[in-house]
C-alpha cells in the first residue's frame, strides 16, 4: 500500500511569470524577496502584473536563521490583514522564509517556539503562498516544509505543516537565465540530490520513483551542457522542469543520508547547501546498491544495467563540474566524518534512509 499527494497548483513555462496576476486576482500581497537590483526589476514586473503590494520583505538572506526572521516576521505583522496572499520570489531561502511568514501571525516568537518544543501549533498562521522560484534545485515551490537555521546554537530545524504547501508554484526558466555559473550548479545539486535522495528511501513508492528517475536523468544529461551554455533557454527550462520533478519526489518522501550529513557541514564550514549534500552521493550510492530490489531497479533506469559502474559515473560527473566528491576537500577531519555519517544515520532524515551503518563504512571516503 502507498500513497502520493501534492496540492500545488502548477504553472511552468517561458513567460508565465505575467500571469501571476491572474493568481492574485486583486487581493492585497505581500511580497518576499532579496533586496537585490535584479530582483527589484522583477518586482516591477510584479507590479505590473498584480498591482502594488501590501507589504514588501526583502531582507532575505541564504539560509534564513533565527535573527533576520525575527526581523522579517516583525514587518510582516505591521502590514499583514485577513485576506493577505504572499508571493515568494527568489530562491530556496525566499520561499522558506514565507513558508515562516506564512505561519506567523504576531511574529517569529510562535513560530520559534513550534520549532524548538513542537507546542504551539494552534497558534501559528496558514496564509497563502504563490512561490516564484528563481533558482532550479530547491524544490521548496511544491513542499510544506521550510529549513530555519539557529546560527547561534548550530541548529537546523525543519517547519513542517500541510497548511505550508503553496497554493501555486510558478515556474519560469527565463528568470533563471542570469544565475552565475556557481550558483547554477549547486542549486542543481541540490535536485539532483533530492532524486536520488528520494529513490533509496524508506517512503519512495512508484510515483515519486518516477518523478525522481526523470529528474536524476535529466540533470546529469543537460547539467554538464548547462554550464558551457548559461543563457540557453532549452537547457535551464530543462533542468528548471527536472528540479520541480524532484521536488514532487521528495515532497512524498523527504530526504535521507546526504541531506541529513550535509547540515552540520553548512553550520560549521559554510559550504553551500547544494554541494553539501551531493558531494557525498557517490558513497551512499556505492552503500546502498544490493540493498533493495526495487531501488536498484530505479537506479539502472538512470545508470544502465551495471550498477556496478554507477558509483565511477557518478563520481565522474561531479568532478566534472569542478565539485570534489571528498569530504576533506571541505574542511571535514577523517574521524569528524565518521562521526557525522554515525549521527546522522540516526537522525530524522537519515532514518528515511534504507541502508545500513556497516555498508556505509564500508564505502567511508574520505
Amino acid at each position: 500500500m502507498w500513497t502520493f499527494e501534492n496540492p500545488v497548483e502548477i504553472r511552468f513555462g517561458k513567460g508565465v511569470f505575467d500571469s501571476v496576476g491572474d493568481i492574485v486576482q486583486g487581493r492585497p500581497f505581500c511580497l518576499v524577496t532579496y533586496n537585490e537590483p535584479y530582483f527589484k526589476t522583477l518586482a516591477d514586473r510584479l507590479i505590473g502584473a498584480a498591482g502594488k503590494p501590501a507589504s514588501i520583505v526583502d531582507n532575505i538572506t541564504p539560509n534564513p536563521n533565527f535573527d533576520t526572521l525575527t526581523e522579517s516576521c516583525r514587518q510582516f505583522a505591521r502590514d499583514a490583514c485577513e485576506d493577505m496572499v504572499i508571493i515568494a520570489l527568489g530562491g530556496g531561502s525566499v520561499i522558506d522564509a514565507a513558508k515562516v511568514l506564512a505561519s506567523s501571525n504576531s511574529g517569529f516568537a510562535p513560530v520559534r517556539e513550534y520549532l524548538e518544543t513542537g507546542a504551539g501549533g494552534n497558534r501559528l498562521g496558514a496564509y497563502p503562498i504563490i512561490a516564484i522560484p528563481t533558482t532550479a534545485g530547491t524544490g521548496s515551490e511544491v513542499t510544506r516544509w521550510a529549513t530555519v537555521w539557529d546560527t547561534q546554537a548550530q541548529k537546523k530545524y525543519s517547519l513542517s505543516r500541510h497548511a505550508l504547501y503553496p497554493t501555486h508554484a510558478v515556474i519560469d526558466p527565463e528568470l533563471m537565465l542570469g544565475l552565475p555559473l556557481e550558483l547554477t550548479i549547486s542549486t542543481a545539486l541540490d535536485a539532483l540530490s533530492h532524486a536520488l535522495e528520494s529513490i533509496w528511501n524508506r517512503n519512495s513508492n512508484p510515483v515519486s520513483a518516477n518523478h525522481a528517475v526523470f529528474a536524476a536523468t535529466e540533470i546529469m544529461q543537460t547539467l554538464p551542457r548547462l554550464v558551457s551554455d548559461l543563457q540557453n533557454l532549452e537547457l535551464r527550462s530543462r533542468v528548471a522542469r527536472a528540479s520541480l520533478f524532484a521536488g514532487l519526489a521528495f515532497s512524498n518522501t523527504r530526504t535521507a543520508l546526504a541531506h541529513s550529513v550535509s547540515y552540520p557541514i553548512t553550520l560549521k564550514y559554510q559550504v553551500p547547501h547544494g554541494l553539501a549534500c551531493s558531494f557525498s552521493l557517490p558513497m551512499v550510492l556505492a552503500s546502498v546498491i544490493g540493498e533493495d530490489d526495487t531501488c536498484d531497479a530505479n537506479l539502472r533506469r538512470i545508470f544502465g544495467d551495471d550498477l556496478d559502474k554507477a558509483v565511477t559515473e557518478l563520481d565522474r560527473f561531479l568532478n566534472g563540474l569542478d565539485v570534489s566528491t571528498k569530504a576533506s576537500s571541505y574542511g571535514v577531519q577523517v574521524e569528524e566524518w565518521k562521526e557525522l555519517l554515525t549521527h546522522a544515520l540516526s537522525g530524522e532524515r537519515g532514518l528515511n534512509f534504507i541502508g545500513r551503518h556497516e555498508r556505509v563504512m564500508e564505502n567511508f571516503k574520505i
